[in-house]
Parts: structure tokens; C-alpha cells; sequence
């Protein structure tokens, strides 16, 4: 098999691995929304806003020792720091579709909140797999483009050994 389909595994892999995260932590954001719910009087959207911020931190251990676990670790504070941003992000969309049926339409009984706060998850998922990926879970350097440029240089180092240099010409 070509260079092409063990990408297209990775990715694969890479998906099945975030959608597994991801679905443990929808159900977190869920079972927190719908508690904070039940036993307090918050209005939908603080108890929906409540419920991510919980999932975000669960979503963030998962992604980084599991998901992400062979990515860059070196820069924990830039990482972090991307991760709250594109959460923070995602939060507002996903609190942004549920605010708008809850007030701008008015639906707002209990199995319509649970719909729309689902929906909002989805779309707000697609825009972080993306920015997770692209930003703040970056990959290493392919093996085998170390690999490559590593005995690239070290031939390099070897022909600049072995050749005499050129002996100078004169210049009339």
C-alpha cells in the first residue's frame, strides 16, 4: 500500500479516536446540562453554558492522553491556552443555537432544549476537530521525513569529507 492509504488510516484512526472522546464527553455535557437542569432553577442557557464548561475540561484530558497522546507536548501553556480559545469558541456556537430556539423561538420545554443543545454540540464539534487538529494538538514531523532529511545530511557530510577541495584557479 502507498503513502496515501496508511494517511487515510491515520485519519481514520485520528476520527474514531476524537469521536470517542467526544461522545463520552457529550454525554458528560448532557447528563450535567440536564442535572444542573433538575435541580436548580438556572434559566437553559447558564445551565447548558455550565454543562460545557465541564465537558471542555473532561474533553481536554481525553483528547491529550488519548487522542493526542502522540503529538507535540512541548509547549503545555500555548497548548492550553489554544485549547480554552477554540473551546471557548465552540461554547458560543453550541450556546448560541440553544439561545436562539430558547428565546428567539420560544422553545424551550425540556426535550426541545436537549434537541437543540445537541445540535449545537454537533455543529460546535466540527469547528473544533478542525481547530484541535490544526492548532493546538499539532503533529511531530513525520519519521520518515526525519529520517530522510537525517541520512540526507549525513551523506552530505560524508561527500564534503572525502572530496579534496578544488584547487584555486588563477585569474589572468
Amino acid at each position: 500500500m502507498g503513502h496515501g492509504s496508511s494517511g487515510l488510516r491515520r485519519i481514520v484512526r485520528e476520527v474514531a479516536k476524537f469521536g470517542a472522546v467526544g461522545g463520552a464527553g457529550l454525554l458528560v455535557n448532557l447528563v450535567v446540562f440536564n442535572l444542573v437542569r433538575h435541580v436548580t432553577e438556572l434559566p437553559v442557557v447558564r445551565a447548558s453554558v455550565i454543562a460545557t464548561v465541564v465537558a471542555i475540561v473532561f474533553n481536554y484530558i481525553g483528547f491529550r492522553y488519548f487522542t493526542y497522546r502522540d503529538r507535540d507536548k512541548s509547549g503545555r501553556t500555548k497548548e492550553l491556552t489554544l485549547f480554552l480559545l477554540f473551546s471557548v469558541v465552540g461554547l458560543v456556537i453550541e450556546n448560541g443555537i440553544l439561545y436562539a430556539a430558547t428565546y428567539g423561538f420560544g422553545w424551550d420545554s425540556p426535550l426541545q432544549s436537549n434537541i437543540f443543545k445537541f445540535v449545537g454540540i454537533g455543529i460546535a464539534t466540527l469547528f473544533r476537530f478542525w481547530s484541535y487538529r490544526s492548532w493546538v494538538f499539532k503533529t511531530l514531523p513525520a519519521r520518515e521525513a526525519v529520517a530522510s532529511a537525517e541520512s540526507f545530511l549525513e551523506a552530505a557530510e560524508q561527500a564534503a569529507v572525502k572530496k579534496p577541495p578544488r584547487p584555486k584557479q588563477r585569474v589572468l
